[in-house]
């Protein structure tokens, strides 16, 4: 299956019907007077949230979405039917913008989440409207307004509250796959990872947490370089992260400072989100070196926090990673829950 987290398509709202000119014509009543009815609206197009969707890969082979025109109003002052709406079912977390304005229409992020991205026109009116006691047989009628037309941009960013982040070939994919059910490809080259991997990892509770694989990020990427240009804005949506280091290249320091650089270059807080630490592929050092023990202090001060010892192949650390991770997750939900309550004391009551 393809990963397209991008899409433009054009959305026409339907057409309003219009408005009729017929009089009242029946026995014993000479005068009956108009009875056009009104035409009736135009279909609007919406947009809803479903889980079972993963890409936008959809929209690549159909990008015009249509709703249907109202019904022309009736005799014996009988409304038009209104046009029926078109529903564009998107993936959960697909962001909506007006392509030409670059203006925020919505945030899907719920399932069954509805957004109205073109509404319909409404429907004319018909002669019955007009009657007054100056024009007792007026013989027009208006007609339907055209609904909206927008050429929309829809953008994907993954849902997941956990985000691991690092340079190509740092074993983040190694990783997810050691935490959860995922397979993603695995190989001993920069850029295995293409596109985002996704992978659901249980508490000890038994509910689960989902874990995104990030591909690699290079110096530059937040100005298009390398891969990582395109999935930066998947990190948007996480709320922790977990930044994978990979102790055997040649300069783990730098390697952890080109990251955060691009973390505070690309913005939308990505620099201030709580983060995690993590030295991978420590079963091909001697943890014990004078000169390891340096740089994983050296690690630590830059990144204010503590730095944990893994290794994903051979599953070394990872319960003390995950426990950190549960630790973490869990202080940031109560203290969410603290500033819900503050918040709601004080609200004034009526």
């Amino acid at each position: 299956m393809q990963f397209i987290d991008q899409a433009e398509i054009q959305v026409v709202a339907g057409k309003g019907g219009d408005g009729m000119v017929a009089f009242r014509r029946e026995k014993y009543v000479p005068a009956g007077g108009p009875s056009g009815g009104n035409g009736g609206k135009g279909g609007s197009v919406n947009m809803v949230a479903v889980e079972r969707l993963q890409t936008l890969l959809d929209f690549r082979y159909a990008r015009i979405f249509k709703g249907e025109d109202g019904k022309r109003g009736g005799p014996k002052n009988m409304t038009g039917a209104q046009g029926s709406e078109r529903t564009i079912e998107v993936p959960c977390g697909t962001v909506v913008y007006d392509a030409e304005t670059n203006e925020l229409l919505g945030d899907l992020i719920k399932p069954g989440q509805t957004l109205c991205v073109a509404q319909g026109g409404k429907g004319g009116l018909g002669n019955k409207c007009f009657l007054t006691n100056s024009n007792r047989a007026p013989d027009y009628a208006m007609p339907g307004k055209d609904g909206e037309v927008r050429m929309l941009r829809l953008e994907l960013k993954l849902l997941a509250e956990v985000g691991i982040i690092g340079l190509p070939n740092a074993g983040k994919s190694t990783l997810i796959s050691a935490l959860s059910a995922a397979r993603p490809k695995i190989a001993d080259y920069p850029f295995t990872t293409l596109v985002p991997n996704l992978g659901v990892v249980r508490k000890p509770t038994g509910d689960g947490t989902v874990f995104a694989d990030i591909p690699g990020l290079i110096e530059g990427a937040h100005a298009g370089a390398g891969l990582g240009h395109d999935f930066l804005r998947h990190i948007e949506r996480t709320r922790l992260l977990l930044h994978l280091i990979d102790i055997t290249d040649e300069d783990p320091v730098a390697n952890y400072l080109t990251i955060q650089e691009e973390l505070k270059a690309y913005g939308r807080g990505l620099a201030d989100r709580q983060l995690i630490l993590a030295v991978n592929k420590v079963d091909a050092i001697d943890t014990e070196s004078e000169e390891i023990h340096s740089l994983i202090s050296r690690l630590g001060e830059l990144a204010k926090a503590p730095v944990l010892l893994i290794s994903a192949v051979s599953r070394v650390g990872l319960e003390e990673l995950m426990q950190e991770v549960w630790g973490k997750l869990d202080e940031m939900n109560e203290k969410e829950r603290e500033e819900r309550q503050s918040a709601e004391l004080a609200i004034p009551l009526k």
